[in-house]
């Protein structure tokens, strides 16, 4: 009767876990930046850039919400904000003047969807991103990407107030990727304008969200019935006085910055 041979011992690669490794592609987000600057509308790239720099910065976010007042309870629960945000008895039962009415009427007024990024996000396969505890604090970021710009005031049909809430993300996150973005857009705005109104609005917003409490560790579906005034003044979220400036002087420029 035939045997099987014994395997012979051997270093076997463990698989790297998404959100832990700190090792950076820079070469990938060089390409991805281009891509994008060259197009702004291209959202792909920014998730390639993200994919590329952001290495561990899940793994710190995820320790940080656990570490967090109400965190432990949010990370058990583990809710997938997207879905949430997408039933349409949740997002029309919010009352007028609260951040989720807020949310409301931007959906309306944008044509996007909750689902919207989650859509781009996934349609690059990242499968390792999808059952692991850094792949939903991950994705719990990017769903409430749209309820930032409606707690900070940045327009998000526009290069300038995506620039803006991507320097306010780096400042919250550390993640790299979101640096990159937006010191790419504000160097390319000085080319364009020739002038530095969008680089002071973009770091207006860095440190607007140094200031701000960590937007992470919110518990969204709470934070969604609170009166949009009361929130951000209990989150520490000032006007943005030097993005309106900005945005005043563009449009009479006639001008996006990009």
């Amino acid at each position: 009767m035939a045997t099987l041979a014994p395997e012979r011992p051997g270093k076997t690669e463990a698989p790297t876990v998404y959100g832990t490794s700190s090792r950076r592609d820079w070469k990938a987000a060089w390409v991805a930046l281009r891509t994008l600057l060259a197009d702004s509308d291209d959202t792909v790239q920014a998730f390639r850039i993200m994919r590329a720099l952001n290495a561990d910065t899940p793994a710190k976010q995820y320790r940080k919400l656990l570490q967090s007042p109400g965190g432990g309870r949010i990370a058990y629960r583990r809710v997938e904000l997207s879905e949430r945000f997408s039933e349409p008895g949740f997002i029309a039962g919010f009352a007028p003047g609260t951040v989720g009415a807020a949310y409301r009427d931007f959906l309306g007024r944008t044509g996007y969807t909750a689902m919207g990024l989650a859509d781009v996000s996934e349609a690059q396969h990242l499968e390792d991103e999808m059952e692991h505890p850094y792949g939903w604090i991950g994705r719990r970021e990017r769903d409430v990407h749209d309820i930032w710009h409606v707690l900070t005031g940045y327009q998000a049909d526009e290069p300038l107030g995506e620039s803006c809430l991507i320097a306010f993300s780096y400042a919250q996150t550390d993640g790299l990727g979101w640096a990159v973005i937006s010191g790419g857009a504000a160097l390319k705005s000085l080319r364009i304008t020739g002038e530095t109104g969008f680089f002071r609005a973009v770091w207006e917003g860095y440190r607007n969200g140094k200031r701000a409490a960590w937007l992470s560790g919110e518990d969204y579906e709470q934070l969604l019935h609170e009166p949009l005034d009361q929130a951000r003044r209990r989150l520490n979220i000032p006007e943005p006085v030097r993005y309106l400036r900005a945005q005043k002087r563009l449009a009479e420029q006639g001008l996006t910055g990009l």
